[in-house]
């Protein structure tokens, strides 16, 4: 096939790793990192996709990239283009399904850590 003959997503398909594919130890390595719990967390909050650019994060265009991708290569997100935006999904029925319990753990331990955090900040202003 031709370049021209290829249809016009051809080359932007993101690779993911397959349900089978996906590893725990993987999985917990991408969510030990800050950054890439904070967009998981948003992810799961909002439970739709969402760009790259509106999960805004305290680093470099470079830095959210490597983010990202390592997110969707350990199998935590999914991302698909439309148009020219990415597109960033949580794969929860994957990982509910391999690790049953394991996301909402991380998210609810998570949620009372920023919990202990504001109410530390509070105590010392």
């Amino acid at each position: 096939m031709t370049r021209a003959e290829q249809p016009p997503t051809a080359g932007r398909e993101l690779e993911h790793p397959a349900r089978a594919e996906i590893r725990l130890e993987h999985v917990l390595h991408a969510l030990a990192d800050p950054m890439r719990l904070a967009v998981v967390r948003t992810l799961a909050a909002c439970e739709s996709e969402l760009t790259c650019s509106a999960l805004e994060l305290p680093v470099s265009k470079s830095t959210c990239t490597h983010h990202f991708r390592v997110l969707r290569e350990t199998g935590v997100i999914s991302q698909i283009y439309r148009g020219t935006a990415k597109m960033n999904m949580l794969r929860r029925d994957d990982l509910d399904t391999l690790f049953p319990g394991l996301l909402d753990c991380v998210l609810t331990a998570s949620a009372q850590e920023a919990a202990r955090s504001e109410s530390s900040r509070a105590r010392r202003s």
